[in-house]
């Protein structure tokens, strides 16, 4: 404890540089606000405490959270309640499939909390809201953004036979730093997406990792080429800013320069679209990935 004191103390010196100073206007989230109080719908955005929040909401833009609002691990850097989760809402799937559709989405990313305290992970839960989305505005991209489902096949087979034109799975980070990640298991989550690239091989698999929490390049090169060889497509690099005192603290606030030469090693790598920036999270600027890149 002593020593994560002391690295709080270190990381509070510094201020977050002029290349981290997104404005959150809390006014301009009334109406997509409002709409979700409605249809009494979770997202991302507002659990984890996105900086993103004010650009996407105003863009009537967000990323669903369904499953309920309280996680069953206990990552460091994450501010998803760790209350005990409530059962699933069965309206649930409907209710995001009306929002889709009020919000006139083209593409919309549906995620979760880890739900261990569930048999098959929430994967049924999953497949139900792709079923509904396609029912109700079958133009729009699906993106499933899973947990590791605790590496189970038939519940990983659940939600790919429900057809998402995209499936995410992030690694987070590297695996000497997997201590931040309780109840992660780094070469599980990487089966995880190997499994889908196997099962669908016509399916793109997605990872997302966050810098500053004390990697080295040489790791994050290794964890590209560990992607490659499960078959991922897509990938998302963006700074961790910890959500409070009581979270991992930042240890490096990474130059966008840096961003951008970690960009290239991905794509060297051999990952087909990288988004990397400061700001870019898992769900930010989604509908890129699919349009930048030639489908088959």
């Amino acid at each position: 404890m002593q020593e994560q004191r002391e690295r709080v103390e270190a990381v509070d010196q510094l201020r977050k540089p002029e290349w981290l100073q997104k404005k959150i206007t809390p006014a301009a989230h009334a109406e997509m606000e409002g709409l979700l109080k409605e249809l009494n719908l979770n997202t991302v955005c507002q659990q984890a405490r996105c900086p993103n929040i004010t650009e996407c909401f105003r863009q009537r833009q967000a990323t669903f959270l369904i499953l309920g609002r309280a996680c069953t691990r206990l990552c460091s850097f994450c501010s998803v309640s760790k209350e005990t989760p409530l059962p699933a809402e069965q309206g649930e799937p409907a209710a995001v499939a009306e929002a889709v559709c009020r919000l006139k989405l083209s593409h919309v990313v549906i995620t979760s909390p880890t739900r261990d305290d569930l048999p098959d992970g929430g994967a049924r839960h999953y497949a139900a809201t792709v079923v509904e989305i396609r029912k109700a505005s079958p133009a729009t991209k699906i993106e499933l953004l899973i947990p590791d489902l605790r590496g189970d096949l038939e519940a990983l087979k659940v939600v790919l036979a429900s057809e998402p034109d995209i499936l995410g799975h992030n690694l987070e980070t590297v695996p000497r730093l997997y201590a931040i990640r309780s109840g992660a298991d780094y070469q599980r989550s990487l089966k995880l997406l190997a499994d889908a690239h196997r099962l669908r091989p016509d399916l793109k698999t997605k990872s997302g990792l966050m810098l500053g929490l004390g990697e080295e390049e040489d790791e994050l090169v290794a964890v590209f080429e560990d992607l490659v060889a499960a078959g991922c497509s897509y990938l998302s690099l963006g700074q961790y800013l910890a959500p409070s005192r009581q979270h991992y603290p930042v240890q490096r606030f990474v130059e966008p320069e840096r961003f951008e030469a970690l960009k290239e090693k991905a794509l060297l790598a051999g990952l087909t679209h990288v988004e990397s920036a400061p700001y870019v999270r898992s769900s930010y600027l989604a509908e890129r990935y699919l349009t930048a890149t030639p489908q088959p």
